[in-house]
């Protein structure tokens, strides 16, 4: 059987709307891919025409995030709006890891790049349900309430421009993950959640490693245009992510997925302010 290439599988996933549907594909993709490259073989990564936004079901309604209502984090009401949240993100991660690959399907990157982005992709998917299941048992589902418009907006503003894309999604937008979930994951645990919990860990034990992809690719292109990544870096964020990085960061986790503290606290709101 001949694959698909990769990028018309990409684009596949992103013309998907329902998101129960879109995770199974992408994880189907996914293995179809690896299944590939363990018998050694390269399967054409080709060219696409990714729409400009993802097709997304009809529910969540799509709010600014200042109108996205407020709950008690310490009620069962409150625990259900975060795993919302928590599962609007993964939904949106995983058309972020498809698009990178459909949209800069016309650079010359090694293998390597199209493994990485297409594994995060396969990760996120199976976050995405592990937490629409842990909103299901609470009597919830992913759709039931308003969630945030602007995701989106970090792949809109870097859709002409790869390392823009690697420095705003995995280096910042992900890497703020690292830095929020312990304390959610705490949370949960007060609450007796275990299998929330679990799922929980579980994202936080694999964004590290999707935040390490964009920092080991982010180098690689510095290093092919021999140019100096951590200036590129903050020029780039200043560019497409004017509000900074806020503290406190997870330095252990940071640095375990390459970034050190020099990459992102000059970009913090207490050094722009000093």
């Amino acid at each position: 059987m001949t694959l698909k290439p990769l990028a018309e599988m990409a684009t596949e996933v992103l013309t998907t709307a329902d998101a129960r549907d879109k995770t199974t594909l992408s994880r189907q993709h996914a293995a179809s891919w690896f299944a590939a490259r363990a018998d050694g073989s390269l399967p054409a990564v080709g060219h696409a025409s990714p729409p400009d936004r993802p097709a997304r079901p009809a529910e969540p309604q799509l709010v600014d995030p200042r109108d996205v209502p407020k709950r008690k984090p310490g009620t069962e009401a409150g625990r259900i709006a975060i795993l919302h949240a928590v599962a609007h993100i993964e939904l949106n991660a995983v058309d972020l890891h498809w698009d990178v690959i459909a949209r800069f399907a016309q650079h010359d990157m090694p293998a390597g790049f199209y493994d990485d982005w297409v594994r995060a992709a396969d990760d996120e998917s199976k976050h995405f349900n592990l937490v629409s299941d842990e909103l299901e048992k609470l009597g919830a589902h992913y759709g039931a309430l308003p969630a945030h418009a602007g995701m989106w907006r970090a792949a809109e503003d870097t859709a002409d421009d790869l390392m823009g894309r690697l420095a705003v999604v995995p280096m910042v937008l992900e890497a703020r993950g690292l830095d929020v979930t312990p304390g959610m994951i705490a949370l949960f645990e007060k609450a007796g959640a275990d299998s929330a919990v679990a799922a929980l860990e579980t994202i936080y034990a694999e964004e590290v490693s999707h935040v390490a992809y964009g920092s080991k690719w982010f180098h690689f292109l510095c290093g092919r245009q021999n140019i100096d990544p951590k200036p590129t870096f903050h020029k780039l964020v200043r560019k497409y992510f004017p509000g900074g990085t806020k503290p406190p960061f997870n330095e252990e986790k940071r640095a375990e997925a390459g970034l050190p503290p020099d990459f992102y606290w000059p970009l913090s709101e207490h050094t722009q302010k000093n």
